[in-house]
């Protein structure tokens, strides 16, 4: 066996390359991004060959390197999670899945074949490796009459070169022929699979998913094309893709057992079990992995790998496409952390460093931002982390009466999604591990409802409105209690904690004119109280969320709202029973009211950068502000154009780099509307004294002199919302749309924080992939860049990275024009060529009629009008009938000319008609010109016998 301590990762590594390129003369073409922008059909790189697809595709420009390509090796980072090739879920149940790792690869482009690259494999993996070769087998397609495919016995003949005909093992499709998709490139292939333990023979557990014989390197040999029709073509020039699992490779060279247990990860498992405080890790799986510490450290492991690789490429976590893989991937690891390795807060980005470390000399991409990386990875996990204590706790609470294979209804799951913002895919993944089910269809009913819930305002289960109108309000008062004191809703920080509430219930109330004094488990209702820390709808911003407690039970806040000074908190009793005249603790979502607050202060500073950039009083219409987004309305005559809106972002990133201080003061209303530049809604009632909110000075000072002409470089408004502390905190600000509402006024949405973050890096990433596409040269990929990035403008990116795309989209569609003039000059010149020497042929065979195909795809009927029109011009005498498909089975055209001597006894109108009707198509005309069409061209032959046939039965002799 070779030498297990000099073979380092680093050194596999480079050793595979340096062999294939310095000894066997192959070009080493650079792992492209693991984030596939110019292959819309897959959300990651997922194998080393899809870079080259263009070339076995046949669609590589000759004249690009790409094209000139005939052999080229490399190691290609690659993810596997989401789509067709999902690994995701059984990363670290075992010791070799993984979502990210490196593929070692070696191509033939119509160079070498078979006997070549099973001889290099040979000579890299025992002469170079030092591989035991009495440790190897080989398999060799068997054959398979159904297609038609006898064995691969020349791979067969091959191998027995090297290894005993009892190692060389026969195997069917599903082992040993490899196709890229329905159609396509396709052949047989041949893995090489290696016995980690030795000195015996077991053909048996070779392709048997046994841990001991595994494969370490599958050689494709791409020799037909599976066609439409399933049939297999014998392609010209014969390729070879080869990829061998970096990772595993490793494994064997080091003698070990396990992927997990080479140097590729011993710095990352260093990093956890530092970050994490954790024991070592001991190598155990299944059974033997009591409390799944080893699990864990496995999938941390592998999960900070994919996440660093995948946003250094450009990707992040985010709710849509590839960017969901990832924040699921990320939620995996952080919850596995925390519940397997006791892993404290925010751990997962502290291990991007080890990332970097580790891979950062292979891929030095790592190395350029790694900060960056790390912040949005920080981000995705306080984002996260909020919820996934209450998550995890609810969880836990409704399946502890579950028994194994027990469904957990829909409902509950969309509670977890609704109340904690616990995704449905981690409740899922849970509900895997203790083997119970999800009651997906369930989940999606609840999900309708509550939407349907949240446009009303909120009701219950049952449909009935909890809502506080005239008659509930005055019953209140009837009742002798007083409004909610509501004061204490100020007393928080912007960081996201606050302190408990404190309050008595007052009335409980169950819709209509319904009210009670107590309220028992599984009840939904309203609750009064006489003080309260939540912030109750109004102002365009959103409610809080959270608990109240009692001595005898439970209410989940999950609405807030507010109507003649009572604060009516909806919800569910959801432990206990609640009554009338107990004590509560109120608990707010602090940090879910966090990110409110930045999107309202953001608020402020983008009604004062379009005033700044507008220039004129720009009067507020409307607002809404959420956790996850705001909107903004306004009095505008026409929409914004790109440059004012890069200059309204500019103007609120300006202030937010200027760390400015949020002040809120009550003020009496007379002195507040003193103060220069001061914004507000004046058609609504504020309440007096008036809560002023400036960002940039301390009220008070503003009030000392509220003439200063300095007051209109702020943002200063009448609010009575919860806001931060300093403008910093907002962190990054980006308008995703401006549109226009109604007939004057104009609506902005936009973002701020992590998912600014997350937009503006999905609109630079889709920026790049359409500036790549101005390099197409090829008429049909640039019609298909233009669809796919009309369908892609549609995703959530940013309003300047769209702007930025549609000019990007002009060219392209200028570019479309000019191949497509050039195309067709260049097809005119071949249909009149076809037509002349069509001419000169029916002269000399003074020919009374003729019918002809004319050979040029997607000929259009312009060009078959120039033709046919050429030809009766230099035969006057001559009957004449053209056809042409689109292209293969594709629609058929039919045109006509007859001379004006025979029209009337041999119309062409009726030649053509005629002779579609063979083939299901229509056409007509005049006696002496016509034409026509199938929708397709499968009945061509009979119509073009069928033509000449009645040209000789019908022309006048």
């Amino acid at each position: 066996m070779t030498d297990s301590k000099k073979w380092t990762a680093k050194r596999v590594r480079e050793t595979f390359v340096d062999f294939f390129t310095k000894k066997k003369k192959h070009t080493h073409w650079p792992s492209s991004s693991v984030v596939p922008y110019d292959d819309p059909t897959l959300l990651f790189a997922n194998a080393g060959m899809n870079q080259y697809k263009a070339i076995f595709l046949g669609q590589a420009d000759p004249k690009t390197d790409l094209g000139k390509l005939k052999r080229a090796a490399n190691s290609q980072k690659c993810i596997r999670a989401g789509g067709k090739h999902n690994d995701l879920e059984d990363v670290g149940k075992d010791v070799y899945h993984h979502t990210f790792f490196e593929m070692l690869g070696n191509w033939s482009f119509g160079d070498y074949f078979k006997e070549d690259a099973i001889g290099m494999a040979w000579e890299l993996l025992t002469e170079v490796y030092g591989v035991d070769s009495k440790r190897l087998y080989a398999t060799y397609f068997g054959g398979d009459e159904s297609q038609g495919l006898k064995p691969d016995l020349e791979a067969k003949e091959i191998w027995l070169k090297y290894l005993p005909k009892e190692r060389v093992l026969p195997y069917g499709m599903k082992d040993n022929f490899w196709e890229m998709g329905a159609t396509g490139p396709c052949g047989p292939c041949t893995e090489i699979h290696y016995d980690r333990i030795g000195n015996r023979f077991v053909p048996e557990r070779v392709n048997a998913d046994f841990p001991d014989v595994v494969e370490i390197w599958n050689l494709v040999f791409i020799q037909f094309n599976r066609e439409p029709d399933k049939s297999l073509r014998q392609l010209p020039a014969k390729s070879v893709d080869t990829g061998m699992g970096f990772e595993r490779l490793t494994s064997v060279l080091q003698d070990v057992d396990s992927n997990y247990d080479t140097d590729i990860f011993s710095g990352i498992f260093s990093a956890i079990q530092k970050e994490c405080g954790c024991g070592d890790y001991t190598k155990k799986v299944g059974k033997d992995d009591t409390g799944l510490k080893d699990m864990a450290y496995r999938v941390v492991a592998d999960h900070i790998r994919t996440l660093t690789f995948a946003i250094t490429d450009g990707a992040a976590p985010g709710p849509n496409g590839r960017d969901s893989v990832l924040r699921s991937i990320c939620r995996r690891a952080i919850r596995y952390g925390k519940e397997k390795l006791g892993a404290p807060p925010l751990f997962f980005n502290k291990l991007v460093p080890a990332v970097v470390e580790g891979f950062g000399e292979a891929y030095p991409e790592l190395k350029k931002n790694p900060e960056r990386v790390q912040e949005i990875i920080l981000g995705e996990e306080k984002l996260f982390t909020k919820t996934l204590d209450k998550g995890i706790k609810k969880f836990l609470s409704m399946t502890k009466e579950l028994k194994k294979g027990d469904t957990i209804p829909g409902k509950d799951c969309a509670d977890l999604l609704t109340t904690y913002g616990f995704p449905v895919d981690l409740t899922t993944l849970m509900a895997e591990e203790k083997d119970l089910k999800v009651d997906e269809k369930g989940f999606a009913d609840a999900m309708e409802k509550h939407a349907k819930i949240s446009a009303q305002g909120g009701t219950s289960s049952g449909g009935v409105q909890l809502k506080l109108l005239a008659e509930q309000v005055a019953a209140l008062k009837k009742k002798g209690i007083s409004v909610t004191d509501d004061s204490s809703k100020y007393t928080w920080t912007s960081t996201g904690s606050g302190p408990e509430g404190k309050g008595v219930i007052k009335a409980i109330y169950l819709g209509k004119m319904d009210f009670d004094e107590v309220a028992k488990t599984g009840v939904e209702c309203g609750i009064v109280m006489n003080t309260t820390n939540f912030y109750a709808e109004q102002g365009g911003q959103i409610f809080d969320i959270g608990s109240v407690k009692t001595k005898s039970g439970e209410f989940e806040v999950t609405g807030c709202q507010v109507a003649a000074g009572y604060v009516l908190h909806t919800g569910k009793v959801i432990s206990g029973e609640i009554k009338v005249g107990e004590e509560t603790k109120t608990s707010v979502d602090f940090e879910r009211r966090a990110l409110v607050a930045k999107n309202h202060t953001a608020t402020h500073l983008l009604n004062y950068g379009l005033r700044e950039v507008l220039k004129k009083e720009v009067e507020q219409k409307g607002s809404l502000v959420l956790p996850e987004r705001l909107r903004f309305d306004f009095s505008a005559d026409k929409g914004l154009k790109p440059d004012q809106i890069e200059s309204v972002q500019k103007a609120v990133a300006s202030m937010v780099e200027k760390k400015l201080v949020v002040d809120r003061r009550k003020v009496r209303i007379a002195d507040a509307k003193e103060i220069n530049g001061l914004r507000a809604i004046f058609a609504e009632k504020y309440p007096d004294p008036v809560t002023v909110v400036s960002v940039g000075s301390e009220v008070e000072t503003i009030l000392k002199s509220p003439k200063d002409a300095k007051w209109m470089d702020l943002s200063i408004e009448f609010c009575g919302g919860t806001h931060i502390a300093n403008s910093s905190e907002i962190g990054a600000f980006v308008v995703m749309t401006e549109e226009s509402i109604q007939a004057g006024t104009r609506r902005i949405v936009a973002y701020t924080n992590k998912a600014a973050v997350e937009a503006l890096a999905r609109g630079e990433s889709l920026l790049k992939e359409a500036k790549s596409l101005l390099e197409l040269k090829d008429l049909k990929q640039v019609s298909q860049a233009i669809l796919s990035l009309d369908s892609k403008l549609k995703d959530d990116i940013p309003l300047c990275s769209k702007n930025g795309i549609n000019k990007i989209q002009t060219k392209l569609v200028k570019l479309k024009k000019k191949l497509k003039k050039e195309g067709m000059e260049a097809l005119t010149k071949v249909v009149l060529a076809e037509a002349k020497k069509l001419e000169q042929e029916l002269k000399e065979s003074k020919a009374k009629f003729c019918v002809a195909k004319l050979n040029v795809a997607e000929a259009e009927s312009k060009l078959m009008s120039q033709a046919i029109k050429a030809l009766a011009k230099s035969l006057p005498e001559v009957a004449i009938m053209l056809m042409s498909e689109e292209r293969p089975g594709g629609k058929m055209s039919v045109m006509a000319s007859v001379p004006k001597a025979i029209m009337k006894k041999f119309p062409a109108g009726t030649w053509v008609k005629q002779v579609l009707a063979k083939c299901g198509g229509r056409g007509g005309g005049k006696p002496n010109f016509a034409q026509g069409a199938s929708k397709d061209s499968k009945d061509m032959e009979k119509a073009f016998d069928f033509a000449k046939i009645y040209a000789e039965q019908k022309i006048p002799k």
